[in-house]
């Protein structure tokens, strides 16, 4: 009868751990102590989920936006970022849950064989037991460990924003680099068109014998210079798509056309106050951000390291049965408070404080360093985007010159004027071939140097697009 009723509770407890433990198992998967939370949309929060990302907009004549859009979706390195940033906040998680009690239970059915004299024969012992504990008190362990985790998180959040930024500066450059390498392959045909028109004229004159064939054989090598340099542009044009689409996330061989830019009128950059951009930039710089969360988290790590050194306080409790052949079934049961004391661990404590500490002194070092940077990239940015606003007004200037120049020459070469000669047209031709090259590149580089500012400042997102463009 008693070996029944041992069964029946046996049954009965091992059911209730599986009802106990069941719920906890299915809640483990799903975020039970909702940490998900504390992983910030940041200032790209379209990129959390990359089920939106639309790659086939590759097939379509692209912005700007739809560049950088893709970029921050298809490119692998996002959904890294992300990852870091959710395993993180799963170690909150591990933080926080030691403010929570632990409950664990053992069992066992265990039969014995034994043929030697005097022994009891074949038996049964069966031993079921539930225990349960909970830390009452450890002088800050357990809260220094879930504020380290959580300043890690905030780093980590931060650390993933400034990444984006960098990506989606990147793409900026590059979308830029393209159009600019673009826009020099058809400059290169006009000066290519151009050296062919006074091939002819040189040749026109040479059969009508007013120019020699020194005239002939100049025009002829400038015409071939042209055709080499435009060749070699649009190599780079090439170049630079592949390195685009690579960018964003696709193979370097993919096709794809971007959306031609309407003709920008140069404006002069407002001076502004460097030191507000500069202040600006140290409060919102998110790698800046990630540095400060690094120097808390390392303080927090310094309060864990000085607990383990001192006593905890926990509550424990238990109740099992054990039932043996020929002994009545025994129940035990228990509950008290345990002190735990380190009396002396070797100095391991003394040193693990000291590494911490140090390692405080380097975290706060190396976020000086960044704030230093950090200045240098405002003011270097803010100086580029003054020098291309200016070079782009000068370079208009140089282009209606230089037409006008290379107008005027050919059209006097052709009419015969004595004193002109195939270099004077030559001349003029090259230099206005170097005036639009200049024209172009001062144009792209301006457009890019408002969002290297903008990104220097910690300010780069898609708001700025339509300023950028």
């Amino acid at each position: 009868m008693s070996d029944n009723v041992y069964r029946y509770r046996f049954r009965l407890l091992i059911l209730l751990c599986h009802v106990m433990f069941l719920p906890l198992v299915a809640l483990a998967s799903n975020d039970p102590l909702s940490t998900e939370q504390y992983v910030e949309p940041g200032d790209f929060p379209q990129t959390a989920d990359m089920s939106h990302c639309d790659r086939e907009k590759i097939r379509k004549p692209l912005t700007l936006a739809d560049v950088v859009d893709l970029t921050l979706c298809n490119n692998p390195q996002t959904r890294l970022l992300w990852a870091n940033a959710r395993a993180q906040a799963a170690n909150v998680g591990v933080g926080m849950s030691a403010y929570l009690p632990t409950l664990s239970a053992q069992a066992s059915d265990t039969r014995y064989i034994s043929n030697a004299a005097g022994s009891p024969g074949n038996y049964r012992s069966r031993n079921a037991n539930l225990s349960a504990g909970y830390l009452l008190f450890d002088f800050g362990g357990r809260s220094g460990t879930l504020e380290n985790a959580k300043q890690l998180l905030v780093a980590a959040n931060a650390t993933r924003d400034a990444t984006l930024q960098a990506n989606f500066l990147g793409a900026v450059q590059a979308y830029y680099a393209l159009l600019s390498a673009q826009a020099s392959v058809d400059a290169l045909k006009v000066a290519e068109a151009s050296a062919k028109e006074s091939f002819s004229a040189a040749e026109a004159r040479y059969r009508a014998g007013i120019a020699t064939p020194a005239d002939k054989l100049q025009a002829q090598t400038a015409l071939s210079q042209a055709k080499l340099n435009l060749i070699t542009a649009q190599g780079n044009t090439r170049a630079a798509q592949g390195t685009l689409a690579n960018v964003m996330g696709f193979d370097a061989s993919i096709q794809f056309t971007l959306v031609s830019l309407p003709e920008s009128v140069p404006d002069p950059v407002v001076e502004q106050d460097i030191g507000k951009l500069i202040d600006d930039a140290r409060r919102k710089r998110p790698d800046l951000r990630a540095a400060e969360a690094q120097i808390k988290a390392s303080e927090a790590q310094l309060e864990v390291s000085r607990a383990a050194g001192l006593p905890s306080v926990s509550l424990n409790a238990s109740t099992g049965s054990q039932n043996l052949p020929g002994v009545p079934i025994t129940n035990t049961s228990s509950i008290g408070v345990t002190l735990s004391v380190p009396l002396f661990t070797g100095e391991s404590n003394t040193y693990q404080n000291r590494a911490a500490e140090l390692q405080i002194e380097g975290k706060v070092a190396a976020r000086d360093i960044l704030a230093n940077q950090i200045a240098l990239d405002v003011w270097k940015a803010y100086q580029a985007l003054l020098t291309n606003s200016q070079a782009l007004i000068a370079s208009n200037d140089l282009v209606a010159s230089a037409e006008q120049s290379e107008r005027m020459t050919l059209g006097r070469y052709k009419a015969g004027v004595a004193n002109m000669s195939i270099l004077d047209v030559l001349n003029a031709q090259s230099t206005l071939a170097s005036a639009r090259q200049q024209h172009v590149a001062a144009l792209y580089n301006f457009q890019a140097s408002r969002l290297v500012l903008a990104q220097a400042i910690g300010q780069l997102d898609l708001t700025r697009l339509e300023a950028g463009n």
